[in-house]
């Protein structure tokens, strides 16, 4: 996979998955804008990409506000000339269920990953219809935003967005080449540590070097920050073509396409619908085969 003359923006990039997709554009042969709240992280990734005879530029900023945004595609212009791939990775969690969580709390959850998400694409799609050339967003969700997750209200509600928001850009974009596509990743993170059913799996494997079993790699989908970076640049590359609109998970051993929301099961009464109609016909009708909620427990290993 070929990216070379490509320039791309990852957000959130000091560590964790949004390392490993900077990375894996650099080793592709894109130049990259290497952003991260954290100075020192950016600064120890984009010395990484360069030191293994890679292109980047670190800048140090919270992402949410526009004029941040503005200061990353400069900084992509500025140092490489153009823009043509943007991936917005950066996020923060706040976690606290319903009747405990602050206003500050969501805010925070919600400014970072869904209005960062929004500010950046915006000024990205900004340049890369003035350059002409067509171009790639690429918006990091999660499956919290795709079946909802206990405690976690403002982050389920914020990756939701995203994919609602990867769907609408794909339509307005289309007619200037620019793909728009959501990635829900699942991998041995910092976050995924915390899992009681994942930490001690995670812990030996990373002991020992060894790979995860397969009920982990392909029964959950659960694998390396690698794993998924692979997805990025394919979607960033000209290999996927026509590819847009769409929300793709990718995790472990395991690629899966997510289905967007649609009408289940329908039912028609004349002149409209009671509320003592509805009651009567639920369970034998549209409501028979209610939609399941929140992420699956993980399976036992072995199982």
């Amino acid at each position: 996979m070929d990216l070379a003359g490509k320039v791309a923006i990852v957000t959130g990039a000091g560590r964790g998955l949004g390392r490993a997709y900077a990375e894996a554009l650099a080793a592709a042969g894109a130049a990259v804008v290497v952003n991260d709240v954290d100075a020192d992280a950016a600064g120890q990734v984009a010395d990484a990409i360069t030191a293994a005879g890679g292109e980047a530029v670190p800048v140090a900023a919270p992402v949410g506000r526009a004029e941040v945004a503005d200061r990353l595609v400069s900084a992509a212009v500025e140092r490489f000339g153009r823009l043509d791939v943007l991936v917005t990775n950066a996020g923060i969690l706040r976690d606290r269920v319903l009747w405990k969580m602050s206003d500050e709390e969501f805010d925070a959850v919600v400014d970072v990953h869904l209005r960062g998400t929004f500010t950046c694409a915006r000024a990205a799609a900004v340049r890369m219809r003035e350059q002409g050339t067509g171009g790639r967003l690429i918006l990091i969700s999660s499956p919290a935003g795709q079946r909802g997750n206990f405690g976690q209200t403002n982050y389920a509600a914020a990756k939701a967005g995203i994919v609602a928001m990867a769907r609408t850009w794909a339509l307005e974009l289309a007619k200037a080449g620019i793909a728009v596509n959501a990635v829900v990743p699942v991998a041995a993170t910092e976050m995924t540590k915390t899992i009681p059913a994942f930490a001690p799996v995670i812990a030996e494997a990373e002991r020992t070097g060894q790979s995860f079993p397969d009920w982990l790699r392909k029964g959950e989908g659960l694998g390396t920050v690698e794993d998924v970076a692979s997805l990025i640049v394919f979607l960033a590359s000209d290999a996927s073509a026509g590819v847009t609109g769409q929300a793709i998970g990718i995790g472990g051993d395991k690629l899966a396409l997510w289905a967007h929301p649609r009408e289940k099961a329908t039912a028609y009464a004349d002149g409209g619908w009671s509320a003592d109609a509805i009651a009567a016909s639920w369970q034998t009708g549209v409501g028979a085969e209610p939609e399941t909620y929140g992420i699956p427990a993980p399976a036992a290993a072995g199982a």
